[in-house]
């Protein structure tokens, strides 16, 4: 482990860790699903409804400036967050899926036509999958999917060539998989599509509060992340988005704040960010995100991402030297997850034992049924790290395996 970092030190900044499940000491490895919220994330949102609490935009007394500032202030810190141009290039949305809802429902709207190809991946959840079949139905356009290698979860490279025709319009990809924690080539992919001038969307979920992302560098057009998963608030999100396309975008959804001039035949709208948020929007999700990015920071995302890594690793392979297990996602560059099956046990199962251990886990298809289909399973159990978990639980959760493959033996 990073030697610079007390990381066991840090779980005291996380008030619910320290409890017990069913007798048992928590460890809480679901953080794919969400994480756990710092105490100046919690301070931060207490703060706002105790003292600034009121509508921004659309006030000039001091609570509402107050609440304006530090609203805007969060999509100027999330710019920053992402290495964004410029704050204008944030949308706030309630999360990653609906990031990808407005995408489709306005650019996709807008630009697709019969016949276009929407690239995709196997290995896509299903919020980066289900809004694009759905334009698919509305406008004619088709869905085109690059291959997985098989149970390492790895993209199969070698279709992409091939995949990537004149009439591919949009490629849109997880950053990495919350079901197989692989890391895809992002940047790689989005030149390639930029060469031909297609539009790339990449979803971030599960890797903007992993790991250090650069926009710029990936060279996206849209990227999309959730602030529950990087120890913010639920109910918050954002959208980048270059502004040259947000600029060709129309709005998402109409009412207050977006608006210019309404009259009773025509409206003017505002140009981006705010074109797109429609309505009193969620204030106190931004400033609990601004505090949740802060505190990240301060520890160093490059730093997070090799501690998540060191725990994922030694996780898989102290799984791998058990019997009758089926282990999922790359033996290599793995993010921090591991998902596995145990044999003639279901995933459910596993799940609910564990919990008597007192060992958070998660058991389904994750949000990914197609690529469950193609591994020909149902579902995978997924133990998922952050950097606020240690070795001593992996030990814990090797441990509480052991015994439910005891249990199921008998």
């Amino acid at each position: 482990m990073n030697k610079s970092i007390d990381w066991s030190a840090l779980r005291k900044d996380f008030p619910i860790l320290n409890q017990e499940v069913h007798g048992k000491p928590l460890v809480y490895f679901d953080n794919a699903a969400t994480s756990q919220k710092p105490r100046s994330v919690i301070d931060a949102l207490v703060h706002y409804y105790e003292r600034d609490n009121a509508n921004v935009h659309r006030g000039i007394h001091e609570l509402s400036n107050r609440s304006t500032i530090a609203f805007e202030a969060a999509r100027t810190r999330t710019a920053k967050f992402l290495n964004a141009k410029s704050a204008d290039e944030i949308i706030w949305t309630r999360g990653t899926t609906e990031a990808i809802n407005l995408v489709a429902a306005t650019w996709g709207a807008r630009h697709l036509k019969s016949g276009d190809v929407i690239l995709l991946t196997e290995v896509e959840h299903h919020s980066n999958l289900v809004p694009w079949q759905l334009l698919a139905q509305r406008t004619g356009a088709k869905i085109a999917y690059i291959p997985v290698t098989g149970d390492d979860g790895a993209l199969d490279l070698t279709k992409v060539g091939s995949l990537l025709t004149s009439r591919v319009k949009l490629l849109s990809m997880v950053h990495i998989s919350n079901s197989m924690g692989t890391v895809n080539p992002v940047a790689e992919l989005c030149a390639r599509a930029r060469q031909l001038g297609i539009v790339t969307l990449v979803d971030g979920a599960q890797s903007a509060g992993h790991l250090p992302v650069d926009v710029q560098a990936i060279g996206c057009d849209f990227f999309a992340f959730s602030g529950h998963k990087i120890c913010g608030p639920t109910g918050i999100g954002a959208l980048y988005g270059r502004t040259e396309i947000l600029e060709t975008m129309p709005p998402y959804q109409g009412g207050g704040e977006m608006i210019l001039t309404v009259g009773y035949q025509k409206t003017e709208f505002k140009p981006a960010p705010h074109r797109f948020e429609a309505g009193t929007p969620d204030i106190s999700g931004p400033i609990g995100l601004h505090a949740a990015m802060d505190y990240l920071d301060a520890i160093g995302r490059e730093n997070i991402w090799r501690h998540d890594q060191e725990l994922a690793n030694y996780a898989y392979e102290q799984l791998s030297a058990l019997k009758n297990i089926r282990l999922f996602g790359p033996r290599q560059n793995r993010a921090g997850l591991v998902s596995f099956l145990l044999k003639d046990v279901h995933a459910h199962d596993v799940v609910t034992l564990a919990d008597q251990g007192g060992v958070a886990l998660r058991g389904g298809h994750h949000c990914t049924q197609p690529l469950m289909h193609k591994l020909g399973v149902e579902s995978t159990a997924r133990a998922s790290f952050y950097f606020y978990n240690t070795k001593a639980e992996v030990d814990v959760f090797i441990a509480v395996i052991k015994e439910i493959q005891k249990f199921f033996a008998q």
